[in-house]
């Protein structure tokens, strides 16, 4: 049986209230637990001393016979002074998934396409005026011999 320390939820539609338990990692997140050690406010203040309660020695306990704390609950914890509590560090977490790379690498083709394409009508107007310029000096030197 694994036993977690975790949060189970109470409160009414957007006014969360979270109990501290004791509990088996298979029941469900508000469903049967072993024991009440705590409870959690998070409509109150940060610095308000109600906003966490939790027995600390009910919590030694629990994970001396093997309890694992939940990361919101381990972090209440490491306050204390009972675990050592380390932020997670993920990566990948803000890393794109794969269609996110496909989609941006169409969209870097397309940009550079589009990019390509504006430059090459620009280049062919001054061939152009290049190759007319001399008609038009003939042109111009014809009249100018008239």
């Amino acid at each position: 049986m694994s036993l977690k320390i975790r949060l189970a939820r109470g409160g009414s539609k957007k006014r969360p209230y979270y109990r501290i338990v004791v509990a088996d990692s298979r029941y469900a997140r508000d469903g049967r637990f072993i024991e009440k050690i705590g409870a959690y406010d998070p409509l109150l203040a940060k610095d308000d001393e109600k906003r966490v309660i939790l027995d600390f020695d009910k919590a030694k306990e629990w994970i001396a016979k093997g309890a694992q704390p939940t990361d919101r609950v381990a972090r209440f914890l490491g306050a204390a002074g009972v675990v050592k509590w380390v932020h997670g560090n993920n990566p990948q977490k803000a890393e794109p998934g794969e269609k996110a790379k496909e989609r941006a690498a169409e969209k870097a083709e397309k940009a550079e396409a589009a990019k390509a394409a504006a430059e090459a009508p620009a280049e062919e107007p001054a061939e152009e005026a290049a190759a007319e310029a001399p008609a038009d000096e003939a042109a111009e030197e014809e009249k100018a011999s008239e």
